[in-house]
């Protein structure tokens, strides 16, 4: 049994980062595309002939799916989720899922209420250099945890969302920030620098640097931008026994581009390259600590399973405020040149 899931917008993200993955899934199907533009319209149809179109979510809510997937512009998302959950239908948001940690609470409690299960696709999680680095600390390897560097550079400015409800800290920082605090754990102080420019559309965040003290002691060091000219994806692990280092590629990403699909072959996907493994470095030497499978299907099957049997599902709405205040406070602290204290749920 699978559930029935809708993909409301057909943009980058539902194109790329959604529909391959509902595809591949062993516990979903994709049962409709909600498209409204000509070029998404025609994409839809040439990427999944004989899948329903709908101009509109209500249109497809009418026909019956089991959930949605929102992958709409920002400003949108929030109205779109409490269509659906005020019909009872289950909700994975794409990040941020709203545009303040108190507009995303208003969401969780909407959802609660309801008794309607609502996920945030904080998808970066699968990535391979992530679950990678995750086996490294679960293996006590580096012993307490005291430092993650966590970089993220694109040389891609043309999907920069400029004006005021754009910017590069609700895009990639949603991502970076919701990676450092699944490795790491909740943070309680906040300080952060953007980098600004100005366009006709209004100012507009292309990138930042954000510090992170977390409950466990570690900090967090996080970086992006967009502008430079700078393609990088670094990550290094800080312990009390050495240091784990990583230069990873957009693995997954960069294979849909090509026109691969991880439904034709799961075993294979995901993996990077060995020459680029990450390296162990302690008391006794260094070695390189081989990749692990990155899948962002794994999120739609632990999803797909949720709708169907109960349970939390793989990123629960509150996971996603935790990180929508820190990007509201790393705003605070740019603007105030001041740390952000946070206070724990």
């Amino acid at each position: 049994m699978t559930a029935s899931v809708g993909l409301v917008g057909y943009g980058v993200g539902g194109r790329y980062f959604h529909s391959p993955y509902i595809v591949a899934s062993e516990t979903c199907r994709l049962a409709g595309i909600v498209a409204r533009s000509p070029g998404n319209l025609a994409a839809a149809r040439a990427d999944h002939p004989g899948v329903p179109i709908f101009e509109t979510i209500d249109d497809m809510l009418d026909a019956g799916v089991d959930a949605v997937t929102i992958s709409t512009p920002p400003a949108t998302r929030h109205d779109l989720a409490v269509t659906a959950i005020e019909r009872g239908v289950a909700v994975l948001a794409d990040k941020p899922f709203a545009p303040s940690a108190a507009a995303g609470r208003e969401l969780v409690h909407i959802a609660e209420e309801a008794g309607v299960l609502l996920n945030v696709f904080h998808n970066r999680r699968w990535d391979a250099d992530i679950v990678t680095a995750r086996g490294v600390i679960d293996s006590h390897a580096l012993g307490k945890i005291t430092r993650l560097d966590l970089r993220c550079d694109q040389d891609d400015v043309s999907t920069l969302e400029r004006g005021p409800e754009g910017g590069l800290l609700r895009d990639l920082g949603s991502h970076v920030v919701d990676q450092a605090l699944s490795l790491l754990g909740p943070a309680i102080a906040v300080s952060a620098q953007l980098d600004v420019a100005h366009f006709p559309e209004g100012a507009t965040d292309t990138g930042f640097v954000i510090t992170l003290i977390h409950a466990s002691g570690a900090h967090s060091h996080i970086s992006a931008s967009k502008m430079n000219h700078l393609s990088s994806r670094e990550l290094r692990l800080h312990g009390e026994h050495g240091s784990y280092s990583s230069n990873y590629s957009d693995v997954q990403f960069e294979a849909v581009r090509a026109g691969r699909r991880p439904a034709a072959d799961r075993e294979a996907w995901g993996w990077e390259h060995e020459d680029r493994w990450g390296v162990l470095a302690v008391t006794d030497g260094s070695r390189p600590v081989p990749a692990r499978q990155g899948d962002y299907t794994d999120l739609y099957d632990a999803f797909g399973e949720a709708v169907l049997n109960g349970g939390t599902g793989p990123v629960p709405a509150a996971e996603g405020v935790a990180v929508l205040y820190v990007l509201d406070a790393a705003r605070r602290s740019a603007s105030t040149h001041r740390t952000v204290a946070l206070q724990l749920d």
